[in-house]
């Protein structure tokens, strides 16, 4: 008879942090944003991390340039770095729109990007002339403070203030901020606005940046950019929407933004669950002044449908933990609820006061007691 044997087997998981820092999220946001490049102005790390991670999440490329800042940067800055950069990108990828996302490094030796901005601008419009369209951002993202919420949110003010343009007449569309979701979310969103008979202007949508289709050709290279994302001219024309909608409570200053300087009217709803997603509605009927359609009442009843089934039999009464970014992890918390499931532990990031308010409804609507784990995961990724 041979011997048992038992090996010892290590940590094998791979798991997304729950938080880390500022830059991601705004990387995250340009390159939802049709043929756009963000640079870093920091070390290669900054944009490699990110590089890795979003590979990793989507397993689809991720194009992001970096100015490669060293040791003599701390002394002397990076301005021959980014303005080089900038311009090296420009001439080129030629991108509809370059994002120049910072660091810890280039924010605590004090560059002036905005002002390095303006020099590649200038010198680019004297060597290009009328070719010279693109856009170019400047987003700061500190990335020894807050998170990559904060980031995410950074960008999309950033967009707007740089972007949108003077009041014209409306445009008939709505505005979604979707923070940091998976493009089937960003898809799901779409469908349901285009059953409302409306159309969608989506700040910024990484669907298809994020979820490219594998379409080999024998006669044509793979383009460089990918298909799909929000145009430039979309961003510009958000300003005439019929309000803002952001799915994300770090989309709020953006939001804002639209509503003081456009007199855009701005909203909060995570749709994710049945009584989210019906607040979610009623924002839009209000907002669009638009009906309900039936095609949208009977994906609604199928759902329901599926949750009596299911919950009844095998899921009411069970526990459950719940983990990841604070706009998923309030919205799926509250959907444990309605499934007659108890979400016991719930742990997220961040600690910010719209998450909690969020649990507070969660936890009234729970069988029993919710324990809160807010602000976790604070060490390095």
């Amino acid at each position: 008879m041979s011997e048992i044997k038992v090996k010892e087997r290590g940590r094998e998981l791979i798991v997304n942090p729950l938080v880390t820092c500022q830059p991601f999220g705004a990387m995250f946001a340009t390159l939802g944003i049709n043929r756009a490049l963000p640079i870093v102005h920091g070390s290669q790390g900054c944009s490699t991390f990110v590089r890795y991670s979003l590979n990793r999440h989507f397993r689809e490329p991720a194009e992001i340039a970096v100015t490669s800042l060293h040791e003599d940067a701390a002394v002397f800055g990076g301005r021959s770095n980014l303005i080089n950069g900038v311009k090296n990108l420009v001439k080129r990828f030629k991108p509809d729109l370059v994002g120049i996302v910072t660091t810890c490094s280039s924010e605590i030796i004090g560059d002036d990007v905005e002002g390095f901005m303006g020099v590649a601008e200038s010198e680019l419009r004297e060597e290009l002339g009328e070719n010279f369209e693109t856009r170019i951002i400047y987003i700061s993202t500190p990335s020894f403070v807050e998170n990559h919420f904060r980031g995410y949110g950074n960008a999309i003010r950033a967009f707007v203030d740089g972007l949108a343009d003077e009041k014209r007449d409306q445009n008939g569309k709505l505005n979604i901020i979707p923070g940091i979701v998976n493009p089937g979310d960003i898809r799901e969103i779409k469908h349901i606005i285009k059953l409302m008979g409306l159309d969608s202007i989506i700040l910024t949508d990484t669907s298809d940046p994020f979820d490219s289709p594998l379409r080999p050709s024998a006669t044509a290279r793979m383009p460089f950019y990918p298909k799909g994302g929000t145009g430039v001219s979309e961003i510009e024309d958000s300003s005439n929407s019929l309000g803002t909608i952001s799915m994300t409570m770090y989309g709020a200053d953006a939001a804002d933004s639209l509503q003081k300087r456009f007199d855009v009217p701005s909203e909060h709803c995570m749709p994710l669950g049945v009584k989210n997603t019906d607040e979610f509605l009623r924002t839009i009927m209000r907002l669009a002044d638009a009906d309900v359609k039936d095609e949208v009442l009977d994906e609604r009843g199928l759902l329901i449908d599926s949750m009596a089934d299911l919950s009844s039999r095998y899921l009411f009464g069970r526990t459950a933990a719940v983990y990841g970014d604070p706009d998923m992890v309030a919205g799926i918390s509250r959907f444990l609820c309605e499934l007659g499931m108890v979400p016991r532990y719930v742990c997220t990031g961040t600690d910010h006061p719209a998450f909690r308010d969020a649990m507070k409804t969660v936890a009234s609507e729970s069988m029993e007691h919710v324990n809160l784990m807010p602000d976790s995961d604070r060490g390095n990724p």
